[in-house]
């Protein structure tokens, strides 16, 4: 292929959204005049946002103003998240509310708002982009920021979080807007992929940010801190930011089991966990498989997600508990230390 039709491919996802210059906009319509893989691409691209996007809102009731309402109103009236394979759909319908959100934020001064860790509203977008990268490179997209020529030997933890100071930094100098339009390119992407439709294709394990999972799971890793993102500007702004569909709340849940149950190791005390709410009951044995149970603890689906997500402690946590409180501390504190977000 030529360095020209290189050069086009890598303005599909900015044409999808709306976003090129007037002379990129004339190079790509020319482009696809003549090539039918890269129309192709650009139709999928378009319908992938035009999915997250949803329809139109109605016109809001006369006592329904803006704010926490028309956000829930936004969120009910949605059309349904884009078509993928199931692993994949958990992270269309984070990113289409998390879009829903930050339509809302009309003024300036909100993206200005203090979020979590150190980070404003635009600060937590950018920091998205750079979250969702290392998927997005094993996919084969290119990149939506320049990207360091080689690692440069530090721990894989120190990298990262260099990693994300510096595609902060870059998005400090341009507006919101343009921030939100590069997230949304790069999540556009990766809702079009061939991984997110294919669920053969995402059973393939690969390791990504220092964790080996399948494919199928790096999309419900970033499903899940969408989501969690979305509530932390939510909480900010004081606009309720409703959790997940029941079943993609479910495949999160299984998720952080799946995490939580390796790093408990086989030597520790094993405890019947039961999560329960959301329409679903689940229980996992979690620890030794050789002794007897030492304790039970039962928690709520949306509680367990928050605890493995960083944004509430063990005490915080509202739970059903029996036997040792020992072994049920234990469970607790290391799923609250296993939080990367």
């Amino acid at each position: 292929m030529t360095d020209h039709h290189e050069a086009v491919r890598e303005l599909l996802g900015a044409w999808a959204v709306d976003a090129l210059m007037p002379g990129d906009e004339a190079a790509v319509a020319r482009h696809l005049r003549e090539c039918d893989p890269c129309t192709t691409e650009a139709a999928r691209l378009r319908a992938t946002v035009r999915h997250l996007d949803g329809p139109a809102l109605p016109d809001p009731a006369p006592d329904e103003t803006p704010g926490r309402h028309g956000l829930s109103l936004a969120l009910r009236s949605r059309a349904p998240a884009l078509r993928t394979a199931p692993h994949a759909a958990p992270y269309a319908a984070a990113v289409a509310g998390l879009q829903a959100l930050l339509a809302e934020l009309d003024e300036r001064a909100s993206w200005g708002t203090p979020v979590v860790h150190d980070w404003d509203v635009h600060d937590t977008v950018a920091h998205l982009i750079a979250a969702d990268e290392p998927l997005a490179r094993h996919l084969g997209l290119p990149p939506r920021e320049p990207v360091p020529r080689a690692p440069d030997g530090r721990p894989r933890r120190a990298a990262w979080e260099a990693r994300t100071r510096e595609v902060i930094r870059r998005e400090r100098t341009r507006t919101p807007a343009q921030t939100v339009s590069v997230w949304r390119v790069q999540a556009a992407g990766l809702l079009s992929s061939r991984a997110a439709h294919d669920p053969e294709l995402a059973a393939r394990a690969t390791v990504l940010a220092g964790v080996r999972l399948p494919v199928a799971d790096h999309f419900l890793s970033r499903a899940f801190e969408t989501w969690v993102h979305a509530d932390d500007i939510g909480v900010a702004l004081d606009r309720a930011v409703p959790p997940p569909p029941s079943p993609h709340l479910w495949q999160l849940v299984r998720l952080g089991v799946r995490i939580l149950g390796p790093a408990l190791g086989p030597q520790s005390p094993p405890v019947a966990l039961t999560i329960t709410g959301d329409g679903g009951e689940t229980e996992w044995i979690l620890g030794s498989s050789d002794d007897p149970i030492r304790a039970e603890l039962v928690l709520h689906p949306v509680d367990f997600c928050l605890l493995m997500a960083g944004r509430r402690t063990p005490p915080q946590l509202p739970r059903g508990t029996s036997g040792d409180t020992t072994a049920i501390h234990h469970i607790l504190t290391r799923a609250a230390s296993l939080a990367w977000l």
